[in-house]
């Protein structure tokens, strides 16, 4: 699907399994046609990650679920004298005109320092390859992706211009490790906690013991553990899998460092344009609708949310507010009418396009949906072409 809006171009493109060969295949593809902007990318759970581009080249990459984690981890690794100034950071960067704040705040934060001689421009380079990296070798841990290109001219500045084939084989030769290791399950992302101190202690020396409480402390993930340690994230990761698998140690989910800027200050030096996920909702009793129509929303690369209790649906859609809700005719206990009615007291969908579905296609009920305030009307069996077709007419119809 291609969209253009105030005169920016959008394309999106579906990947399942974004492996080593489907990287190489799309970004030969970006360097081909000389692509000069951002590349987004999402997974089903709606993590982002961001990729800036150069006629082809990639000149920066952030997002994905610890991005400040992660600049922090290469800037104590290639840039370790600016620690030491770290509560400078939000000074050096309200000093930035704000034509010149062209990616984010990290990629400006790096720009501001070579200028002032603060930093070599190798020392961001080697910042900015290994941020690549990192972000290619997440990606590939995805079951799939959805990858929208953005045509801008956002960029100006550009410390580095790195060549894809090169990061996306230092980030396959990672994940090679990674799988020859068989841990391919588990993320570097995750942090290690102690769930069985008495039980690790019989099992390990006095030192080994000591050591690992100070390390497993729930608030450093493999990958900061990794720096901390100075070995490779493998080698740790493998390390401590002897416990995990005993459950003495477990990986836990754990949430990104707050960013050394301010919330308005990181704003106004992101000019990012990332693009709103379509959500859609299907309000169903039966099952097998609710899937038919998952398959057909998250195959054109839209969010979807499915409720199969006609009670809760009005909970659920408030609280997640989709773009355009399919609405089942009958269910028990309730109908798509009194739902429908409902929502449209409601100000936030007062212009949320309500599409009814039904297998009784009547002219009376097409009527009566019509006065309680629907915006169409679709038959069941659903048809996948039919469903696409209501969502660009009413969603698109405005790019």
């Amino acid at each position: 699907m291609t969209t253009a809006k105030e005169g920016i171009s959008h394309t999106r493109t579906r990947i399942q399994q974004f492996s080593y060969t489907k990287q190489l295949e799309f970004f030969e593809s970006l360097k081909h046609a000389k692509f000069s902007g951002q590349l987004a990318i999402y997974n089903a759970q709606d993590t982002s990650w961001i990729l800036y581009l150069y006629l082809g080249r990639i000149v920066y990459a952030t997002g994905g679920v610890h991005p400040v984690r992660r600049w922090r981890r290469n800037l104590v690794a290639y840039c370790p004298q600016r620690l030491a100034h770290f509560n400078e950071i939000q000074t050096d960067l309200a000093t930035v005109p704000e034509e010149e704040c062209r990616i984010s705040w990290e990629y400006t934060l790096l720009s501001l320092w070579i200028d002032q001689k603060k930093i070599t421009r190798e020392q961001a380079t080697r910042m900015i390859q290994a941020t690549i990296v990192e972000v290619l070798f997440d990606l590939t841990q995805v079951i799939e992706v959805f990858c929208t290109t953005i045509k801008d001219n956002l960029i100006s500045t550009r410390l580095a211009l790195i060549e894809a084939e090169q990061v996306i084989a230092e980030a396959n030769k990672l994940w090679q490790a990674w799988q020859e290791a068989k841990i391919a399950d588990r993320s570097p992302d995750m942090a290690p906690v102690i769930r069985q101190p008495e039980a690790l202690q019989k099992r390990t020396s006095s030192q080994v013991y000591q050591n690992l409480s100070q390390l497993l402390d729930g608030e450093q993930t493999l990958r900061d553990l990794s720096l901390r340690m100075r070995r490779d994230v493998v080698t740790v990761t493998r390390s401590l899998i002897p416990y995990i698998q005993l459950g003495l140690v477990q990986l836990i989910r754990i949430e990104d460092i707050p960013p050394p800027v301010s919330p308005p200050m990181a704003q106004k030096l992101s000019k990012s344009i990332i693009p709103h996920r379509t959500l859609i909702a299907c309000i169903d009793d039966s099952p097998q609708i609710c899937q038919s129509m998952e398959q057909i929303m998250t195959g054109a690369g839209y969010q979807f949310i499915s409720e199969m209790d006609g009670l809760r649906a009005i909970a659920i859609l408030l609280n997640r507010k989709p773009d355009l809700i399919f609405l089942d005719l009958i269910m028990p206990n309730t109908n798509g009418y009194e739902i429908c009615t409902q929502l449209r007291k409601l100000s936030y969908f007062k212009n949320t396009p309500i599409v009814i579905v039904t297998g009784n296609d009547g002219l009376i009920d097409r009527v009566r949906a019509k006065m309680v305030g629907s915006t169409d009307f679709i038959s069941k069996p659903v048809d996948e072409k039919l469903v696409l077709d209501i969502i660009d007419k009413y969603l698109n119809k405005s790019n």
